[in-house]
């Protein structure tokens, strides 16, 4: 509920007496209060399908049905022919892949293969209740997590639709091969018996169902993803094929879905950010096995109560392992999934409660991502990074396509450079970081879910511009793999590992410098930066190297007391050092300037780069809200900020919202990114951040709130110099 006051969804919590009010037939036994939605209903999807073609046929669009499709052709324009049983239709904007359960199909037309599979869901409508005839109006849709089902009016009666548990449900594996020939509005086989422990839940709350007949069985297929979100927008390798599939709660979504697509095929950029719904978000990785196991899990969760942090273990591992994640999970690391990549959470030590174990309160991983962060604070720790996505850009039209693609300058050769790519309105599209290998050779990291997402952006613009021809893009996530080394003594065991000959002092290998060294006898490609913010290196290297070198280094740290640390700390630290990270701080719903990316923008660069006249726009009409950091209370039981919840001005009015937050083990309180008004968020301002419905004191505080260590050299080799 933290996160409901800045949303548009309203949204509230009841009392037993206003549940009571609303719900006067239901069992309030154990009912403790209840949220409200009040816009939240339902709606009869034959009807809203014939009012979605009238208009279409309005606006001068055709339906035509039936009319299966056999075939999709890709054109070199960009257009596509939709082959079909009456012939062929020419697609000049391209085609949208809306087609349900069939969309698999449509897919593997195209030459794509989409993770998708059908599920059997019942639900049930009874004949007239009396009890219900007599309402005078219709009570809102009751969502009972515990018992997972829905139940709400139909005519006289009840519907009630039930969320089986994972081991009873049935799911449709042999279609994925393909829809039987001439299914349409056909349903399956209903089996009450499979959903009984559901409505025994329900009887319990509304007892009126034990007396009521049951009118009717309704099982039908419902069409999912791994992760239960639909997959909205273009495809990556496709060009004008759109995704709008894997909407497991059907036609509620269609409204929203068509108008963001629409407007995004007719403005060129989506109108907000729906990063969680890319199509791109999935891969190779995502097999037939992976796709049915977490499909079964997230319908079978479907009505679970979420945690911060959360961590769903179906189909896991994938084939996505790092070269160093039997090394890792033998040294008791405790894994989090990215991209389907198993990476390091945290690690248990001696004293450490192992495992799992979720809470809305602080967790058992506390003290232990404590301890991490300060290893790399005053010693030496080593990590996977193994999920960063990783792409090569090389060619002789290299350069043009990315220097009009990022607001930042290149870099020279042999030098990293933090970059942005911006849309035409000036929104985040993505952060990379570029590293120049060759004067038309890059190596550019991004976020390890953006990897598709952002190669499609570029291959896009290199089409556009004509630049296809002379530009190689390609992904080598999967071959090259990562290990980083951070902290005080960093450089003395990477030192220990080098060659003598190789210099890693800090003029020899300066911040933000990359180049090939030699490691242990092995090749890598080494960056100094980290995440972290503290002095350290980034190691990329073949997956067969990696577990050689990650024993090396910690032989060769051992006498500095390196260990391992995770994600978790790594967190921690870098909102210490004031890092962004995309998809929290900066996305679609932000320009640069919001989220304090000055340092990185470079309006005036002479390249006339995407988005370049939208951030003189912006200057000129200066900004209304920006990101700043905030020091929240914290007592000994936490909860701590974790991003989105609703930030309040003297308790009375919603300011704003966090977008992401930890326990800081320097300031022994919580911190916090947030978004706020300019006229408000100014140093020392007083206000309240929502967590788990309480007020908690906060206090804005200068960002970065610790220097980074190459801030802290760049001072004392100033002060040296007085």
């Amino acid at each position: 509920m933290s996160r409901v006051g800045w949303q548009k969804t309203p949204q509230r919590m009841m009392t037993t007496e206003e549940v009571r009010a609303e719900l006067p037939f239901m069992n309030m036994d154990g009912i403790l209060g209840g949220i409200y939605t009040p816009a939240d209903g339902h709606i009869d999807p034959y009807s809203l399908t014939m009012a979605f073609a009238a208009g279409i046929r309005k606006y001068g669009g055709k339906v035509l049905q039936p009319l299966p499709v056999t075939g999709l052709h890709s054109r070199s324009d960009g257009s596509w022919d939709v082959e079909t049983t009456r012939g062929s239709i020419r697609a000049t904007r391209g085609v949208v892949n809306a087609a349900g359960f069939w969309a698999q199909e449509l897919g593997r037309m195209a030459g794509v293969e989409h993770p998708l599979v059908s599920i059997h869901h019942q639900y049930v409508i009874t004949s007239t209740i009396p009890e219900i005839k007599q309402l005078k109006k219709e009570f809102p849709v009751i969502r009972d997590l515990e018992g997972s089902y829905y139940l709400r009016m139909e005519r006289d009666g009840l519907l009630i639709g039930p969320y089986e548990r994972k081991e009873v449900m049935v799911v449709q594996d042999d279609w994925v091969d393909g829809i039987p020939p001439g299914f349409g509005k056909e349903l399956y086989e209903s089996d009450i018996e499979r959903i009984m422990e559901n409505l025994e839940a329900a009887m319990n709350l509304v007892p009126m169902l034990r007396d009521a007949d049951i009118q009717r069985v309704v099982c039908g297929p419902i069409c999912y993803t791994p992760d239960v979100l639909p997959m909205v927008g273009p495809h990556q390798g496709l060009k004008n094929y759109w995704c709008a599939m894997g909407c497991g709660y059907g036609i509620i979504h269609s409204g929203g879905i068509g108008k963001y697509l629409s407007d995004w095929i007719l403005d060129g950029e989506p109108p907000y950010d729906l990063i969680e719904m890319d199509p791109n978000r999935f891969g190779k990785w995502t097999t037939r096995e992976f796709v049915s196991a977490k499909a079964r899990e997230g319908y079978g969760m479907n009505n679970a109560v979420g945690f911060p942090k959360e961590e769903r273990w179906a189909g896991r591992p994938t084939s996505r392992v790092s070269g160093v994640y039997e090394a890792t999970k033998s040294r008791h690391a405790e894994f989090g999934f990215h991209a389907g990549w198993e990476q390091p959470s945290w690690f248990v030590r001696e004293g450490d409660t192992p495992g799992y174990i979720p809470s809305f309160r602080r967790c058992n991983w506390h003290n232990a991502v404590g301890r991490e962060v300060k290893l790399v604070l005053e010693r030496v720790g080593v990590t996977d990074l193994t999920p960063f996505a990783k792409l090569e850009i090389e060619g002789s039209g290299a350069v043009e396509l990315l220097d009009r693609l990022v607001a930042n300058n290149l870099p020279r050769v042999g030098v990293a450079n933090v970059c942005h790519m911006l849309t035409p309105r000036g929104r985040v599209y993505a952060e990379v970081t570029i590293s120049r290998l060759a004067e038309d050779r890059f190596f550019v990291i991004t976020g390890s879910g953006n990897e598709l997402h952002d190669l499609r952006w570029i291959e896009q613009h290199a089409t556009l511009w004509d630049l296809a021809d002379r530009v190689t893009a390609r992904t080598v996530t999967d071959s090259m793999h990562c290990l980083s080394v951070a902290g005080p003594y960093a450089r003395h065991v990477m030192q220990k590992l080098a060659p003598s000959s190789e210099d890693l002092s800090n003029t020899g290998f300066k911040f933000m410098s990359c180049r090939r060294i030699e490691l242990a006898g092995i090749s890598v490609l080494a960056l100094r930066i980290t995440f972290t913010g503290e002095l350290g290196w980034e190691l990329y290297l073949a997956p067969e190297s990696m577990n050689k070198l990650y024993h090396a280094i910690l032989e060769a740290g051992e006498e500095y007391g390196i260990d391992d640390f995770g994600q978790y700390a790594i967190n921690v630290l870098r909102l210490e050092k004031g890092f962004r990270v995309w998809g929290l701080e900066m996305n679609l719903d932000k320009n640069p300037f919001q989220a304090g990316l000055d340092f990185f923008i470079k309006p005036n660069k002479p390249v006339d780069f995407i988005g370049k006249q939208a951030l003189h726009d912006i200057r000129h009409q200066g900004l209304s809200s920006r990101l700043f950091m905030l020091k929240v209370d914290s007592d000994e039981r936490g909860p701590e900020p974790e991003g989105n919840e609703s930030i309040w001005l003297d308790g009375i009015k919603i300011i704003g919202n966090t977008t992401s937050g930890a326990y800081s083990y320097q300031l022994e309180s919580g911190i916090a990114m947030a978004y706020l008004p300019t006229d408000i968020g100014r140093l020392g301002a007083r206000i309240q951040v929502e967590l788990q419905g309480e007020l908690r004191d906060a206090v804005v505080v200068p960002d970065p709130l610790f220097d980074t260590e190459a801030t802290r050299v760049r001072k004392l080799a100033k002060k040296n110099k007085q």
